[in-house]
């Protein structure tokens, strides 16, 4: 595969050297202009972000950051939000050590542009996962620039995108990837207003949200669930900008299906809990039978000890062993449970 050959400067913030090590030779497999800035804790991160923005490392250099979650001095939200307080303007992307569903929706929620688990990531993911993050920033930022170029944009996207007017909460315009994902044709979207693709018990909670919300904010981001034509319940992240169509104060929308993510994260979630139960039962159930079986058969070999009672603690030992197996089967079964779901 031929490298890509365009230049790329990218802030890694990892305090694990081998992890920083990992990542860089995954990217140098397919780029071959790729320069790192490498912080190992936020206040190094800071230091970065008080630096001139015309400077060599400036923050308006870097193409994208990889933010590792847990750092020695600040984790977590908390991490996320002092990162995001600094306006990078670069996607930024998580790389947790964490199989964590709901801090992963968190995460993007908060304006994160994607969420890797980094067991899980190979070399030609984590480019992918660059270049598509990449192409979808400049894509939102070319909306915020330009309202101009909104048509062109909008239907040869391949992320569902529509707009949506704020008052009446109805469909004005849709492109043919939204057609295409949610299986509405062009004119039944016209015909619908927003909550009838959310599911029925998320609409009391969308009431509140618009009671409450800041009709004036520009951008809006979050995952929300989506229900499709068939009936499939979808996992969103949103990103919205308000833009004014044909006269009307409106939203565009952009919606990016995450569904297959999450559930895969679940899935580990899942393979995890499995994992912790088979070591449970090993350092526990089994235990109990082996230790029986261990004193008995001591007090077998003891010639001391009468054949009559040798006799009766044999078939105690029979007993324990068939426990013995019983519980080794139940492991097995467990074992063979730990498979994680995949969409094919």
């Amino acid at each position: 595969m031929e490298k890509d050959q365009k230049q790329y400067k990218i802030l890694f913030v990892e305090d694990n050297q081998g992890d920083f090590i990992l990542v860089e030779d995954f990217l140098l497999e397919h780029m071959e202009q790729v320069e790192f800035v490498h912080a190992k804790n936020f206040e190094e991160v800071k230091t970065l972000m008080e630096l001139p923005r015309n400077t060599d490392e400036g923050m308006d250099r870097y193409d994208i950051v990889l933010l590792d979650l847990t750092l020695p001095d600040k984790s977590g939200k908390e991490l996320i939000d002092a990162i995001k307080d600094f306006g990078i303007p670069a996607p930024i992307i998580v790389l947790s050590g964490f199989a964590d569903l709901g801090f992963a929706i968190k995460s993007l929620s908060l304006g994160m542009s994607d969420y890797l688990i980094k067991e899980n990531i190979t070399s030609l993911s984590l480019y992918k996962s660059i270049l598509y993050n990449l192409e979808r920033y400049k894509f939102m930022q070319t909306l915020q620039e330009s309202e101009k170029r909104y048509s062109e944009l909008f239907h040869s996207s391949p992320i569902p995108m529509w707009v949506y007017d704020r008052d009446a909460i109805k469909f004005l315009d849709i492109n043919r990837a939204a057609i295409e994902h949610y299986g509405y044709s062009f004119e039944e979207f016209l015909a619908m207003t927003i909550k009838q693709i959310r599911p029925q018990e998320d609409i009391p909670g969308m009431n509140s949200y618009e009671a409450n919300s800041d009709n004036n904010k520009y951008f809006f981001q979050g995952v929300f669930k989506h229900e499709k034509k068939n009936g499939e319940i979808i996992h969103v992240d949103i990103r919205s900008n308000i833009i004014y169509f044909n006269g009307k104060k409106a939203e565009v929308i952009l919606a990016n299906d995450i569904t297959e993510r999450l559930n895969h994260i679940e899935a580990i979630e899942q393979q995890n809990e499995k994992l912790r139960e088979i070591a449970w039962k090993q350092s526990h159930v089994v235990r109990a039978p082996l230790a029986r079986m261990l004193s008995l058969i001591h007090l077998i070999s003891d010639k001391a000890t009468p054949n009559d009672e040798k006799n009766e603690m044999l078939d105690h030992v029979i007993q324990s062993a068939n426990e013995l197996d019983e519980i080794i089967r139940d492991i097995v079964n467990v074992s063979q449970q730990i498979i994680p779901k995949t969409n094919k």
